[in-house]
């Protein structure tokens, strides 16, 4: 068990930073449309923009912190799904190396999400900050003329709410990553299941092409079925640095009132676009490291 949980642990860390490196300016255009919609007509606008007011350097913004996000998260949440896969055998009375169908491993991925949002909270709020300093700034939200970095961030959130201010949102981040890892891994499942299906083939084997596919599609199924309350959650985020302090229900219900539902979808094709490539790169990373490791323990 311990060392299943290391190699899960090892190949998260693997699956993280993929994931990053090819998604992370689409990961910019999200959160600056999320927390800033009326700035930017569509995602190329908010392209353009950004590269034209803080150079292409702009839509990488937060990378740091996006890397420790991904990093942490995917590292937690894949040890934890080995975990809560062997609790799902367990509660259902199967053996210990009996193979789980693909709810289970849905429903199995959904409790491990729960753990993997303590580490989430607080390295996204960061990330969202860095990302929507110039909006801010330019929206008088915040002062200007002052370099942003990882760490004026954090000690702006410990100067200004103290260690509990890391985790403004956190109950916005477990609503949204409950149902949504239930769809991404079962999405990610079910769509290596009719791969197998189709090529005869064991899930296992069906190649490098429909395993991408696979991760993106349960990366777009999940971001489908959560963005609205994802957007919430930058809000929060984002907006409590220039003092606006209310919860999930309330910002909710805020955006609905005075921008209307579309608001909530704002952001949503470059989080499309990129789920495909990074999500992909995820689980290859992932699939390939581990297998790599596992064979290396075995001998």
């Amino acid at each position: 068990m311990a060392a299943q949980a290391v190699i899960d642990l090892s190949a998260g860390i693997c699956g993280g930073t993929a994931c990053v490196l090819c998604g992370q300016p689409f990961d910019t255009a999200k959160v600056k449309m999320q927390t800033f919609p009326n700035m930017y007509r569509g995602f190329i606008h908010c392209f353009v923009s950004v590269s034209r007011q803080v150079g292409f350097r702009g839509l990488y913004h937060g990378t740091v912190p996006a890397l420790m996000t991904s990093v942490s998260e995917n590292a937690v949440l894949f040890m934890s799904y080995g975990f809560c896969q062997q609790t799902v055998r367990l509660v259902l009375g199967l053996d210990k190396g009996s193979e789980l169908t693909n709810a289970q491993k849905a429903l199995s991925g959904s409790f491990a999400s729960m753990f993997s949002s303590l580490v989430v909270c607080p390295t996204e709020l960061v990330k969202c900050r860095l990302q929507a300093m110039h909006e801010l700034e330019k929206s008088g939200k915040v002062a200007s003329g002052h370099k942003s970095t990882v760490w004026s961030v954090v000690k702006n959130v410990l100067k200004t709410n103290g260690p509990l201010g890391f985790y403004q949102g956190l109950t916005s981040t477990m609503v949204r990553e409950f149902p949504g890892y239930f769809c991404f891994f079962g999405g990610y499942e079910m769509s290596r299941s009719m791969f197998a299906k189709t090529m005869n083939r064991d899930k296992e084997d069906i190649g490098v092409g429909p395993l991408m596919f696979s991760g993106g599609f349960g990366g777009a199924l999940l971001w489908s079925v959560v963005y609205p309350i994802d957007c919430v959650k930058s809000r929060i985020q984002v907006l409590s640095l220039a003092g606006k302090q209310e919860g999930f229900i309330k910002t909710f219900l805020s955006i609905v009132r005075h921008e209307g539902v579309y608001a909530l979808y704002s952001g949503l094709t470059p989080t499309l676009i990129r789920t495909f490539p990074a999500n992909g790169a995820l689980f290859l990373a992932y699939e390939v490291s581990r297998k790599f490791m596992m064979k290396q323990f075995d001998t």
